[in-house]
């Protein structure tokens, strides 16, 4: 298990013990964080797991590839630096604590 802080878009924190090797999306789903809907199920072909990770833990996820950049370019919510798809970032030890947070939209 990994522990992951979700920041929901009321402010709210809700930190989840992650299966390792899960999605970000995954967990936020199995575990009812408001802020990440998953409609395509992680398939990386809606974009409505947008989030944005703590720029100080950037290094310790690998960068996304041209899908994602691709799928980013139509969320809803302001892209940032930090944006990326939850359902494209498994959970590994090396993650413990990091922090995510949720856009007001989604879609």
């Amino acid at each position: 298990m990994v522990n992951i802080i979700y920041v929901e878009p009321s402010g709210h924190r809700k930190t989840i013990d992650v299966e390792d090797g899960w999605s970000l999306m995954q967990g936020a789903i199995a575990n009812g964080v408001d802020g990440i809907v998953g409609e395509c199920g992680g398939s990386c072909a809606c974009g409505t797991c947008h989030c944005y990770v703590e720029e100080s833990r950037l290094g310790d996820i690998p960068p996304p590839e041209a899908a994602e950049e691709d799928m980013l370019d139509t969320v809803a919510a302001q892209l940032r630096p930090t944006s990326r798809l939850a359902c494209q970032i498994k959970t590994t030890a090396g993650l413990a604590g990091l922090v995510v947070i949720l856009p007001e939209t989604q879609g």
